[in-house]
């Protein structure tokens, strides 16, 4: 599509008169180009005379442009039906590749070239159900708003980067593909016990160097490669993690880049901007301040603006030069309002994991009008990871059902624990790596009992737990390997039975087995424990619910909960969210409130409260707890 007709179908994407080129005759459905892997049939239907971004990435010089095509002929189908649907229910079917599958998705490179009009497939397979990733080129941050940019390819007129992963993400490769000579080059191999995380490398110097983040001597850091793939030396090192790269200057060879863990004193997951010469001289923080900082270099590398802040304190603003010197003040949050309002703070604090050794971070909520001469029940917002931990770092809005829920008379704790957070050490981050039921709750436990010694207001007989997702999954998990601790649980649109989570996650959390046969066949062992298994252990009062349409925790994960629940002859409650899916959508006012008034209470009647009202509700449940 040229210009002309590139315009006309912004302004109008089914104008008629926008004259098409067809490059390819070959898509078929569940193996075409542009395809979206998930898509329902209803969505599929609605979708299928508009127009679809293809996800193809350009050669600078727009000669030609590669893209990846997944065949998902084999994936098998996965349902939900739409109870609420008009004007009758209606059946939703999408493809679904659950752990341990042996149809899996195949991932495929094409480079098509413009003159020609011909498209070749790369080879580029080595790993069985392997997953192939192009990396774009950077976008400079003047055209960050671009939203119409052409995608151009990382690299040069001749090649492009992509890596290549195995299965069992325990193998990476940094790969080029030359289009002159239609080869793959292997630059970095990446091989480990566990799974392997990875960062787009950062070429420079005309492409004859780039830099690699790796985790290979257990904590993220920067390596220098030439282009040939020969590591020249390791850039940073210490028992601290880099997050990202944001930039080099070519003529003076220094880097920039963002790091957390790294100055003494403060939170290890604070994060500040930091330069380096490329031999790992000159290391200099840019950024100070015992804060969260999130750091924006211009183009140029001249300035960068800096806002940052604690859960505890107000947002500033500032802008700085490059040598890490401020030039002014830009603004500070004016909460004046919002405390006379009568909002507080809440606390950070630091407590020992189970094991008597790891500092584990968190925050407590207290309600507004709290009285440290009283006693009350403790609730802990939990999500286990491991690709991140649910506790905030920076003053924002608080996450989901945190300081809402401590203004009906709780303490509400989140903290981190072992395994649920990729930016430590790589050990931290693998703890629960085989153990993904219950590797968290040992922690969670632990620091309650610790904050209730330390404090006397938190009543540790009292304690329920909440999560959403993951964190409906973890806090099941914790009434049933915990009931004597754990009284009351509500867990949202939780993943119960992980061994029909999608494979993406459940397989790379908590491993899978590659087994090769004798005769060189390939397959894929998974086995997990479940929360369904300890449903005998129930003890408290726990309501699960979930969106009757989710598509991505399958509600099949819930209701196998259910099942094991009616078997082991124990009562609980069950919510389901009509027409809902993963996030729970419109209805999630409505369900913020039934938490906080199920923690409150004591269950079991919800079902027949709900007909009579909210707030007799309300009224009726405030017994358990308060």
């Amino acid at each position: 599509m040229d210009s002309a007709n590139l315009r006309k179908a912004i302004v109008k994407e089914d104008d008629s008169t926008i004259v098409e080129e067809k490059l390819t005759t070959d898509g078929i459905e569940n193996y075409g180009f542009g395809e979206s892997f998930g898509e329902t049939n209803l969505e599929k239907a609605a979708n299928r005379k508009k127009r679809k971004f293809a996800g193809v990435m350009w050669s600078p010089n727009s000669t030609h442009f590669v893209v990846t095509r997944t065949d998902s002929r084999n994936v098998k189908d996965l349902w939900v039906i739409n109870s609420i649907a008009e004007p009758r229910p209606t059946l939703e079917t999408y493809k679904y590749h659950m752990p341990g599958e042996k149809e899996a998705p195949i991932r495929g490179m094409m480079v098509f070239d413009m003159a020609t009009k011909k498209t070749e497939k790369i080879d580029a397979s080595l790993f069985k159900d392997q997953e192939l990733g192009i990396w774009s080129a950077n976008v400079e941050k003047r055209a960050r708003d671009d939203e119409r940019r052409p995608m151009i390819w990382m690299g040069d007129d001749t090649k492009f980067y992509f890596s290549r992963t195995s299965r069992d993400l325990k193998r990476i490769d940094v790969c080029a593909f030359d289009l002159s000579s239609k080869m793959v080059k292997v630059l970095v191999e990446e091989r480990m016990n566990t799974y392997l995380e990875l960062r787009k490398p950062l070429f420079f110097n005309n492409g004859k160097e780039f830099i690699h983040w790796s985790e290979r001597d257990g904590w993220g850091h920067l390596y220098l490669y030439d282009s040939s793939g020969k590591m020249k030396s390791q850039i940073t090192s210490g028992p601290w993690h880099v997050e990202e790269m944001e930039d080099i200057d070519d003529k003076t060879r220094t880097l920039y880049f963002t790091a957390n863990g790294k100055e003494a004193g403060e939170d290890p997951y604070y994060l500040h901007l930091y330069k380096t010469a490329l031999d790992g001289s000159g290391l200099k923080l840019l950024n100070p301040g015992d804060h969260d900082h999130s750091a924006n270099l211009d183009d140029t590398r001249r300035f960068f603006v800096d806002n940052y802040s604690r859960v505890n304190t107000a947002p500033v603003s500032a802008l700085f030069d490059a040598t890490g010197k401020k030039i002014m003040d830009l603004e500070k949050a004016d909460l004046s309002s919002l405390m006379h309002a009568g909002y507080k703070f809440p606390e950070p604090f630091i407590a020992k994991a189970d094991d008597g050794i790891t500092d584990l971070y968190g925050v407590v909520y207290k309600p507004f009008d709290f009285d440290s001469t009283k006693k009350y029940p403790v609730v802990a917002y939990v999500y286990p990871g491991p690709q991140t931990e649910a506790v905030n770092k920076a003053f924002g809005r608080a996450m989901d059902r945190v300081d809402r829920l401590a203004q009906f008379g709780f303490i509400v704790v989140t903290l981190g624990n072992r395994g649920g957070h990729p930016s430590r050490s790589k050990w931290y981050h693998n703890y629960g790596y085989g153990n993904l039921r219950d590797y968290g709750l040992a922690d969670k436990k632990t620091v309650i009992e610790q904050l209730g010694q330390r404090f006397s207001y938190m009543d540790i007989n009292r304690v329920g737990i909440h999560g959403h997702s993951g964190g409906g999954f973890m806090s099941t998990a914790a009434m049933l390997v915990y009931p004597d601790f754990f009284k009351v649980a509500v867990s949202s649109a939780g993943n119960h039975e992980n061994n029909i989570y999608n494979r993406w996650w459940s397989e790379k959390h908590h491993g899978v087995r590659e087994q090769v046969s004798d005769k060189g066949d390939t397959s894929f062992l998974y086995a997990i424990e479940k929360n369904s298994e300890l449903a005998k252990n129930l003890k408290g009062h726990l309501m699960l619910s979930h969106g009757d349409i989710d598509n991505n925790v399958h509600p099949g994960n819930t209701i196998r909960m259910a099942n094991a629940l009616i078997k082991a002859n124990k009562r609980f409650d069950l919510v389901l969210l009509p027409g809902q899916r993963h996030g729970y959508g419109d209805m999630t006012e409505y369900f913020k409130k039934a938490i906080s008034c199920y923690v409150r209470g004591q269950g079991y009647f919800y079902y027949f409260l709900i007909l009579s009202g909210f707030f007799h509700f309300i009224e009726f449940l405030g017994r358990t707890f308060l």
